[in-house]
């Protein structure tokens, strides 16, 4: 059984040229792990060079990237629903998947298999709370003691400080379909 390959790293560190000559000689295909190449039109400005899944004029199969118009909601529960998709879909016909990109909540999402629920929007929710902000006395009170909220003046922080936290960590020797291909602790 093939294991999954990581290549990450910063901007323009050379990511893609690395993983799809991987793919090439490995007999592969990409999985794209960037929060941005998943819009389709947005190519400049998200370093998504489509000529660089051609390889001495093969093409090499890529997933997640260009799947939804831009302005599509595409969350980190999305992300790791395709990219579960995609690798099995890949292991499936033998073929050697390689991880590649520079967001690291995808990535991690994925090699530490988080356990991530569909929370809808509560619009109910949002318009009871706007205008108010987390330094409100009543919002602190409603916290778990020690849950560390933070403000950054941003908008969106007095909606995710009164959401509960549906992401975690599997614990360890958990079944996700990564964990028997990691070889590094967590």
């Amino acid at each position: 059984m093939k294991q999954l390959l990581t290549i990450l790293g910063p901007t323009a560190s050379g990511k893609t040229t690395l993983a799809t000559r991987l793919a090439y000689e490995l007999d592969g295909e990409v999985i794209s792990a960037d929060s941005r190449q998943v819009y389709r039109g947005m190519t400049i400005g998200t370093g998504k060079d489509l000529a660089d899944y051609v390889v001495e004029d093969k093409p090499i199969p890529y997933h997640l990237i260009d799947i939804c118009d831009p302005g599509t909601k595409y969350n980190l529960f999305e992300y790791q629903r395709d990219f579960l998709q995609a690798y099995e879909d890949i292991r499936r016909r033998g073929r050697q998947p390689v991880l590649c990109g520079g967001t690291g909540l995808y990535i991690e999402a994925v090699l530490r298999g988080y356990q991530l629920s569909p929370v809808p929007q509560n619009p109910t929710l949002r318009a009871e709370l706007e205008g108010k902000t987390l330094d409100a006395q009543p919002l602190h009170d409603a916290q778990p003691h020690g849950c560390g909220l933070l403000s950054t003046g941003h908008p969106r922080d007095r909606d995710r400080g009164v959401q509960p936290p549906y992401a975690h960590r599997e614990p360890p020797g958990a079944t996700h379909p990564l964990h028997h291909h990691r070889h590094m602790g967590r």
